[in-house]
């Protein structure tokens, strides 16, 4: 439950409003007008970022299953070996399936109960050591599952240049 009016706006460019129960859908609405400035720059700001991320995206056709399969073997060229490698220094079984996807909101997920990694093709997209990084942060996830400090001393201990690479990602994604 929330304590005030607040807005925000989604990718999409819908407005958002979080309001507390005893607060009148007219309260709301003249919250609403008199932000409504704000939500203009909001949603252009939601605009040009959404072009941009599309922008990025674009940059690697995955279209046709053809475009998929060259993408995920390319990927997996990379990934495998540093897959083993990590696996190996962190003392996990290097068995876990390694799925390859055209996800374009994470860059990978991992089940550990179903011993599957996911990775997004468009990892492609990225300097070989922040894909290491991701690689690196997946397994990490076999130990802990949530972001929480024990999460992020694993990445310290096994690729202190996490932060590095998690900024060398958002400057690329930018451009």
């Amino acid at each position: 439950m929330t304590r005030r009016l607040s807005l925000r706006i989604g990718r999409d460019g819908e407005i958002r409003v979080s309001a507390p129960l005893f607060v009148s859908r007219s309260q709301i609405m003249k919250f609403v007008e008199a932000n409504a400035e704000w939500i203009t720059k909001a949603r252009e700001r939601a605009r040009q970022n959404e072009e941009k991320r599309n922008g990025f995206y674009d940059k690697l056709p995955l279209k046709t299953k053809q475009e998929k399969m060259a993408a995920a073997s390319r990927l997996d060229e990379i990934i495998s070996p540093l897959y083993e490698k990590y696996a190996r220094e962190m003392g996990i079984a290097a068995d876990m399936q390694l799925v390859y996807s055209a996800t374009k909101s994470k860059w990978g997920s991992c089940y550990p109960k179903r011993g599957k990694i996911q990775f997004s093709l468009y990892l492609l997209l990225l300097p070989e050591w922040c894909i290491e990084s991701v690689v690196v942060h997946e397994l990490c996830h076999v130990f802990e599952l949530n972001h929480g400090p024990r999460f992020y001393a694993l990445m310290d201990r096994f690729f202190p240049r996490w932060k590095a690479a998690r900024a060398t990602i958002k400057k690329v994604m930018n451009r």
